[in-house]
């Protein structure tokens, strides 16, 4: 059996990896990340003796633990989740980390030819020209876990991609696609954290509800299929049947429906692309499928999704500015720093502020990653 690495266990996709192992025993549990929910920890070891290796983002914690279960080796900080991929012996790493923080991970899995499963959509948004350097040159592999692009994939099953005439990546349109505009300066935390279909975490929520996570699923289309951004297009399924679409140039349109279940590509991902759902699972009913009712994406009132397009055009370091910017705004905004407009303005700003290097190196997107958090939080300092 393979022994598999999750990085995030104790969030909302990594949760739900745990579910989907032990039901159809896919893997033997060897090593989980848990940042600074600890309290997740005895739990795991608890219900997956198998794990051996754990890393906890404080490291006077980790030493802790390592008291606490001596057969078990404890890493901490941002090192930690490289070493933890490093040692575990894990063959299959799943990456549910959030933000910039899977980045490095990503690149550390692949360069040491581990299979990727990757739901840390910022390590191809910030990172995509690397990571396809390295699957080019055939270092690991990779299987996406969102569900956009495993919807995408399932898909493109048995086709030439350059049969495809348009990639139509679904949005639930969020919390806000049916109020006015003029109302978004009044909009608060608990209104925005109401996504009408998702379960998701508080910051992939917030990016649902600004556009930002469909602009970032744009660009890891890119990344992920090979197609040109002029084929990739986003559209609004509001009950968040339809995950996605592939229109190909001889008319035919396939679609992929499901309930709105992170535990399918989960199980997708995990299986290397096995395109049945498991028997597990619930299905959609037929009697729905009269129902799918499409709208147009409004770039008027959520221009952030143009930025998918943009991080394309530039590559650059132009990912990590965007994905910097977004994530120091969208913690400012869930700690009631800024309001929700203030989201759009200040990203517009450091774009138009910050150095665009066309050809960064790894360090240089690093730094380009921390300088852009310090100078969004000095304007929120002196806004």
């Amino acid at each position: 059996m393979r022994k598999l690495l999750i990085l995030g266990a104790s969030g909302s996709i990594g949760s739900q990896t745990l579910d989907v192992i032990i039901t159809y025993n896919l893997y033997e549990l060897v090593a989980v990340t848990v940042g600074n929910r600890f309290n997740a920890v005895d739990e795991i070891i608890a219900k997956f003796p198998t794990v051996k290796f754990v890393t906890l983002k404080d490291p006077k914690v980790a030493k802790e633990y390592q008291i606490k279960y001596p057969n078990v080796t404890f890493y901490s900080g941002n090192d930690g989740l490289l070493e933890i991929i490093e040692n575990s012996g894990a063959d299959v790493v799943v990456n549910a980390l959030t933000g910039f923080a899977g980045l490095l991970p990503s690149i550390k899995t692949l360069e040491k030819n581990k299979i990727l499963c990757l739901a840390n959509k910022e390590s191809l948004v910030v990172g995509g020209e690397f990571i396809n350097k390295l699957l080019k040159d055939g270092h690991g592999k990779l299987y996406p876990i969102d569900s956009e692009h495993v919807a995408i994939a399932k898909c493109l099953y048995g086709k030439n991609i350059d049969d495809v005439e348009k990639i139509l990546i679904t949005a639930s349109g969020g919390p806000f696609f049916d109020l006015d505009s003029s109302k978004f300066s009044e909009i608060k935390v608990e209104d925005a954290l109401k996504h009408p279909n998702w379960s998701m975490g508080k910051k992939i929520t917030i990016d649902s509800s600004t556009m930002m996570n469909k602009a970032f699923e744009i660009t890891e289309a890119y990344y992920l299929f090979g197609v040109p951004k002029e084929k990739i297009f986003p559209l609004v399924d509001r009950k968040s049947h339809v995950h996605s679409l592939v229109k190909f140039k001889n008319g035919e349109v396939r679609l992929q429906v499901g309930p709105s279940d992170m535990r399918i590509p989960i199980y997708y991902a995990l299986t290397f692309g096995k395109c049945d759902n498991g028997e597990k699972f619930d299905d959609v009913e037929i009697n729905t499928y009269d129902k799918y009712s499409f709208k147009e994406m409004d770039y008027e009132k959520f221009p952030l999704i143009n930025y998918g397009k943009f991080i394309i055009d530039k590559k650059g370091n132009m990912g990590a500015i965007i994905n910097a910017a977004n994530e120091e705004c969208v913690y400012a905004f869930l700690n009631f720093n800024i309001n929700y407009v203030d989201i759009k303005n200040i990203i517009d700003k450091i774009v138009n502020v910050y150095p665009y290097i066309k050809d960064p190196s790894l360090e240089e997107i690093i730094k380009t990653d921390l300088e852009v958090r310090n100078l969004v939080n000095e304007m929120i300092k002196n806004k």
